[in-house]
């Protein structure tokens, strides 16, 4: 029996906000802004964007972080404001929303595989875990698809990431957490 894969309920809701929103172009515009610590996603991809209000000439700009505390939150709201600027509009505002906390289902699939194409693993499934929460043995390793991994350790170069290192071509490799 074919099953027709079903889109997230998340990523449903996130697809719909934007698409159906009056702002449309400055959510285009805002696909311009990079996570520092990763710049080969954009603040949508890594779901940390999450609404884009106007209140006459002012911009509102919600983002919520996707870590408790992670420093790229300043530099992601300068570049923003610097971002939106640049296109005319002079007063904005950056919003930090904690309450819902970030989850890594609001990741794209887009921002899914860039992750993986920048080297780091992207997070998985909790069933592809053995206790649901944290990874374990079987992450697939990005750069050669083995699941012959190993964790070396909780913490990578983020607090948003664990430490592994594939078994099969010896790369380490960050795995970003699911949360």
């Amino acid at each position: 029996m074919n099953e027709i894969p079903l889109m997230p309920e998340e990523e449903y809701h996130r697809l719909q906000q934007r698409s159906t929103s009056e702002m449309k172009e400055l959510w285009d515009l805002l696909d311009e802004v990079k996570d520092p610590e990763i710049p080969a996603l954009s603040i949508w991809d890594l779901g940390i964007l999450r609404d884009i209000e106007r209140q006459g000439e002012h911009i509102i700009v919600t983002i919520t972080p996707t870590y408790s505390g992670c420093p790229a939150m300043d530099t992601i709201t300068e570049d923003v404001k610097a971002a939106l600027n640049a296109r005319g509009y002079e007063s904005v505002e950056v919003k930090l929303q904690l309450s819902p906390a970030w989850s890594s289902e609001w990741m794209s699939p887009e921002g899914r595989r860039k992750l993986r194409d920048y080297g780091v693993a992207p997070p998985e499934d909790a069933a592809d875990s053995e206790d649901g929460l944290t990874p374990d043995a079987h992450t697939l390793c990005p750069h050669c698809g083995s699941r012959d991994t190993r964790l070396i350790s909780e913490f990578g170069s983020t607090a948003c990431k664990a430490l592994f290192q594939c078994q099969a071509c010896k790369e380490t490799f960050d795995y970003f957490k699911k949360i």
